[in-house]
């Protein structure tokens, strides 16, 4: 697999081959069969066509389909999409790659678009699908991170794997992946285009992240003013709580230990030890998104 993985980096041309790139789209596709091969294409029927069951992306802006349809009605589709057969129905056929050309194709009232046809596996057509999105900057930062999510949840993805096909760099996946759980008002605003990743990744893990939101949108804060809120917010969050429990004194080996990984990291380290061989847990202490940056590159590489 791991070979597989390499070669998908190369981008969308190395996944689905230069037959697309030497296709040349008829100027009447409607005179053309269904069954018609062109450099390796051929015409479907947009009603032989379904979404892709693997495609990352959520929202199909109205402004940006209208201008594609626009193109397609003067020009036509210039790229065939590339398609896979639908297991049990008889002439169907799933998009793999292409989706918004197939939407913008109805819209300019196209009857047949050309695709290309492959056998292609469910872990393939996820990677194409973020692959092809990726690369045209077509995904907003949750479906980009949703798409990596699965990835992981679904064909057991590493984040260096991950880094490795899709050809970015592990603090941009790790960075990405923390997005997932963000709250609802953050994850809105960032597909509205209202705040950005920095403003979100300092958004997490605050109670009142939905009144920082409305606050950034408002005012127009900046990152590191949001950060200042952001710190503040947890600061009042542990002072309202309830006390922690005393901690038990720990042996000259924890502490030495301590002290060895707060050197090296340049960050405060606690270990706890439950004893008893009953395992525990180490904490890592940061004041700053650029310290917890620092962090995840030295973890991951």
């Amino acid at each position: 697999m791991s070979d597989k993985k390499r070669g998908l980096g190369r981008g969308l041309s190395a996944l689905i081959g230069e037959t697309a790139k030497q296709a040349v789209v008829p100027e009447t596709p409607e005179a053309s069969s269904p069954k018609t091969s062109v450099d390796g294409m051929r015409y479907l029927g947009v009603d032989q066509l379904r979404p892709g069951q693997f495609q990352p992306r959520k929202n199909f802006e109205g402004d940006e389909l209208a201008a594609l349809a626009a193109s397609v009605e003067k020009s036509g589709i210039l790229q065939p999409l590339l398609v896979r057969a639908v297991a049990g129905e008889e002439d169907a056929f799933e998009i793999i790659a292409g989706e918004r050309r197939w939407r913008a194709a109805q819209k300019a009232k196209l009857h047949q678009v050309p695709v290309i046809v492959q056998n292609i596996n469910d872990v393939t057509a996820l990677e194409i699908g973020i692959i092809e999105n990726v690369q045209r900057a077509d995904l907003n930062p949750i479906e980009e991170a949703e798409g990596y999510q699965r990835l992981i949840d679904e064909f057991a993805y590493t984040q260096a794997e991950l880094a490795q096909t899709i050809g970015k760099s592990r603090s941009h996946i790790a960075n990405l992946l923390r997005l997932v759980h963000a709250p609802e008002a953050v994850r809105k605003a960032l597909v509205a285009g209202t705040i950005s990743m920095g403003h979100a990744r300092a958004l997490l893990g605050v109670s009142n992240a939905a009144a920082l939101v409305k606050k950034i949108i408002a005012e127009g804060l900046s990152v590191r003013a949001v950060e200042a809120l952001a710190t503040s917010d947890k600061g009042e969050a542990q002072a309202s709580g309830k006390a922690p429990p005393a901690e038990t004194a720990k042996d000259a080996d924890t502490r030495a230990l301590e002290k060895t990984i707060t050197d090296t990291l340049g960050l405060s380290v606690s270990i706890e030890d439950k004893g008893d061989n009953k395992g525990g847990s180490v904490r890592v202490a940061y004041k700053s998104l650029d310290q917890l940056d620092a962090l995840v590159i030295k973890l991951i590489g």
